[in-house]
């Protein structure tokens, strides 16, 4: 039974416990409901509740941990007819789509009855690409994977729904006159919101563990001090890389400037205009149209900057002044990163000084000030705060673009000052090194972790430095 047959059936038990729930709590009330401490409704929702939360949540944990034991089994039969060189995770790899393409080509005994090169090709046929070369061992693997996939598909089922019903039983048998069946369900929803809100908050630790284990394996192969000292980025897979992160971490930051040096100008007087001169049927118009910038997928920023920008620049700036003959540089993907980060400038600084209260703009008008000065003694400086954490967050947004910088600034990691010079950012190089049939315990491999960690901490850093910034310095209006 599929995954969504089972959700089905889970809820469909769920729902007729709650109409067995409430129906059984009017008849122990005699029919008449002021009897019972809460509304019927309530007895019906504890049972729903008591059969779907706790095989729901069996249900995911089975789905989670079903995988790992099916491989860890499947590659203990492989490890003994594997050569020594061969990869473990890419014949897994290879095994895995070759169990989920043998419904496709026939059954398990037509599957078997193949060559290893005549099932290759039937499953080039289907659009399944296999690395290296089939074995009839991974094929027996393969076929292994499928039974016990359906082993455990079949188990899943079955103690979920052995599950939903033991929480109805105990639910109904729980349900009295005097049952506080509203409070049960109330303290049964906070903990499901509870766990709800700390999806986010282990969802960030998990990405946090795993980058930092990986990390620790790339340090204890390559030298830590090499990695954050060198001046050179030259990854050579099977050995002799020179992976230093400086060439990339300029690249990072001089794109992320120009960026800013376009979105901070245009987005604060776009905010400024809004704001402060813009009539009410204006700014109907304007506000969404800015903000249909950050809705453009980042694929069609980097298109515009490979086809118009990039030709642009080199025709009319770099080929003129003797600066390069490229179209793809720094200030290409600068120019068109500007760009998309400027509705989060322009929108956060327009709420934060909308936030300003009138009676500051009435006191400095009554005073004798025009409306420039009053906005620039008076509301911008009441604002700042605010606006310089808008101005971090979009550096942080400009720091983690990664399609932009790929089609717009190239993919060369040098130390330049020459803006119209191909270079590239950590993100573009994190892609690159876990792209491909590579070898995932090679230091060329994990580098993208100790890569996507340093990231992690520049960006978080300029976030807190926002929140910081925001809170030290906001004034309270009544």
């Amino acid at each position: 039974m599929s995954i969504g047959l089972v959700s089905l059936t889970l809820l469909a038990l769920a729902a007729a416990g709650y109409f067995i729930g409430r129906a059984r709590a009017v008849s122990v009330a005699g029919g008449d409901t002021r009897k019972l401490h809460s509304l019927a409704g309530f007895y019906g929702q504890s049972v729903f509740l008591f059969a779907a939360v706790p095989s729901f949540l069996v249900m995911i944990a089975w789905l989670l941990i079903q995988p790992v034991l099916i491989e860890s089994r499947v590659s203990a039969r492989l490890q003994t007819t594997i050569g020594p060189d061969a990869s473990m995770s890419l014949v897994m790899a290879d095994v895995r789509r070759l169990a989920g393409a043998i419904d496709r080509i026939g059954s398990a005994d037509e599957v078997a009855s193949l060559t290893p090169e005549a099932l290759k090709a039937r499953l080039a046929g289907q659009g399944v690409a296999i690395g290296g070369a089939m074995t009839t061992d991974q094929v027996a693997a393969a076929n292994d994977y499928r039974a016990l996939q359906g082993k455990g598909r079949l188990g899943m089922t079955v103690v979920a729904i052995a599950v939903a019903l033991a929480g109805m039983a105990l639910a109904l048998g729980r349900i009295r006159a005097d049952y506080r069946a509203r409070n049960v369900t109330e303290r049964f929803i906070m903990v499901l919101l509870i766990g709800a809100s700390l999806i986010a908050v282990l969802t960030t630790a998990g990405i946090i563990a795993s980058l930092l284990f990986e990390t620790i394996h790339f340090f204890s192969l390559y030298p830590a001090a090499d990695f954050f000292l060198s001046t050179t980025w030259s990854p050579k897979f099977g050995g002799g890389s020179d992976l230093g992160i400086w060439p990339l971490l300029w690249g990072t930051l001089y794109v992320s400037l120009i960026a800013l040096i376009v979105a901070v100008p245009v987005g604060l007087m776009s905010a400024i205009y809004l704001a402060e001169y813009a009539s009410p049927r204006v700014r109907t118009w304007v506000k969404p149209a800015i903000e249909v910038l950050a809705g453009i997928p980042t694929i069609v920023y980097g298109l515009f900057a490979l086809v118009t920008v990039g030709p642009l620049l080199r025709d009319w700036f770099a080929q003129p002044l003797g600066l390069g003959n490229s179209s793809s540089s720094v200030m290409t993907a600068g120019l068109v990163m500007g760009i998309m980060v400027i509705p989060f400038v322009s929108s956060l600084s327009d709420d934060i000084i909308n936030a300003v209260p009138q009676s500051l703009r009435d006191g400095s008008l009554g005073l004798g000030a025009t409306p420039s000065e009053t906005i620039r003694q008076v509301v911008l400086p009441a604002a700042l705060p605010g606006i310089v954490g808008a101005v971090l967050l979009a550096a942080s947004r400009a720091i983690g673009e990664t399609m932009i910088v790929v089609m717009g600034a190239g993919a060369a990691a040098k130390l330049s000052m020459n803006p119209f010079e191909a270079m590239t950012t950590v993100t573009v190089k994190i892609v690159s090194q876990l792209t491909g049939d590579t070898e995932f315990a090679s230091p060329e491999t994990l580098v993208a972790f100790a890569l996507g960690l340093t990231l992690f901490v520049i960006t978080l850093a300029l976030n807190i430095f926002a929140l910081w910034i925001v809170r030290r310095y906001r004034e309270q209006y009544e």
